[in-house]
């Protein structure tokens, strides 16, 4: 029976094991530039297979929070790259989640308080950015009313994604994650209630709401190659005011099958179930499955018990934790010997310092 602990092959490299740290938005580094508590967390996690970072945005243009770490500048290449080496060191794999928020942003974040851009021009009325306040301080913020990207803005767009993933090589990262997940712009493109577009990228037809993403992924791969590209998906999702519309299931299906003949590394699928979105329809996790056959990641809601059946069941390949990662960083470990899972501080989650950040030890310091 496989478990969460035996080992994995992902495209030639084998991982230690079937856990994956899930990527988790912690606004942590000033400037956008990683820093030397940027390398010390994600060594300190190093017990997974393989760690996918923290949303890093593509563009300033692309950017939904204060601090996050970019991916489009050389100090920013340079400065990933000691957190790359570091975790190489340490045995694991690690993939870089290169990110453009699209609508979820704040004129406080954007290049001479302009708009943000997206597929539509409709407001996210009931979403927050992580921007500047009036005050200009760091706070959650009403997400601004966007701008729709024209038909020859997107292709700026689809370009800096490949710039990204090109810079993420040169930093080291084994590969790249395309955020396609959470309300944010790629899905603000497949979300047939957001995308209101008339153009070849608009929302009549399936083949138009999933065109931008499939132009997203084949321009890293052309750029970087299809064995360093995966995406994130987050079917039946409703974050970010994402709502209903006709087609849904047949739209990620349709996209399951147009990954799984490009033969992208990985698809990580988010279960928003566990952020209170509606589940995912009974038997849809089996139905992507049996379109897509490459490597399938699940996060949202998993423990050891549930990785474990669905890991054995062949459902999915590798599991992925999110905020069990934040407080556990030997979480492997814990689950291999049956120690205690401390909680995360929510507070703490955005934002700060070293607290609540690197300062959640291993058991095995704790009990010391």
């Amino acid at each position: 029976m496989t478990v969460l602990f035996d080992d994995y092959v992902l495209n030639g490299k084998t991982l230690k094991n079937r856990a994956v740290v899930a990527p988790m938005t912690r606004a942590r580094a000033p400037g956008n530039v990683p820093n030397d508590s940027t390398v010390r967390y994600y060594g300190q996690r190093s017990d997974a297979g393989l760690i996918v970072t923290e949303g890093t945005p593509i563009s300033q243009q692309g950017t939904g929070f204060v601090d996050c770490p970019g991916i489009w500048n050389q100090s920013q290449i340079d400065a990933w790259s000691k957190v790359t080496a570091q975790v190489h060191d340490l045995g694991s794999l690690i993939f870089t989640q290169i990110w453009h928020v699209g609508r979820i942003s704040h004129t406080s974040l954007q290049k001479d308080g302009a708009s943000p851009v997206s597929s539509t021009d409709q407001q996210a009325t009931n979403s927050s950015a992580f921007g500047y306040d009036a005050d200009g301080k760091p706070s959650f913020v009403p997400a601004s009313k966007p701008h729709r990207l024209t038909t020859e803005e997107v292709q700026n767009v689809i370009a800096d994604f490949a710039q990204a993933a090109e810079n993420a090589v040169a930093a080291g990262f084994d590969g790249v994650e395309i955020h396609g997940a959470n309300g944010y712009l790629v899905e603000q493109f497949i979300n047939g209630a957001v995308n209101d577009r008339q153009d070849q990228y608009g929302s009549e037809t399936v083949e138009n709401r999933v065109r931008f993403a499939l132009e997203v992924v084949d321009a890293c791969i052309k750029r970087i190659g299809v064995e360093r590209v995966g995406i994130r998906l987050s079917p039946f999702g409703r974050l970010h005011d994402l709502g209903d519309f006709e087609g849904e299931e047949e739209t990620f299906l349709h996209l399951a099958h147009e990954l799984n003949d490009r033969g992208v590394v990985y698809v990580h699928i988010m279960d928003q179930a566990s952020r209170g979105a509606p589940a995912m329809p009974d038997g849809f996790l089996e139905k992507f499955r049996e379109a897509y056959k490459g490597t399938l990641i699940l996060a949202g809601g998993m423990d050891l018990d549930k990785a474990n059946q669905l890991l054995s069941e062949g459902t999915i390949d590798l599991a992925a934790f999110g905020a069990k990662y934040i407080s556990n960083p030997d979480l492997v470990e814990r689950y291999r010997h049956g120690w205690p899972i401390e909680e995360p501080d929510q507070s703490l989650y955005y934002g700060g310092d070293e607290h609540g950040y690197t300062d959640y030890l291993p058991y095995s310091s704790v009990t010391r």
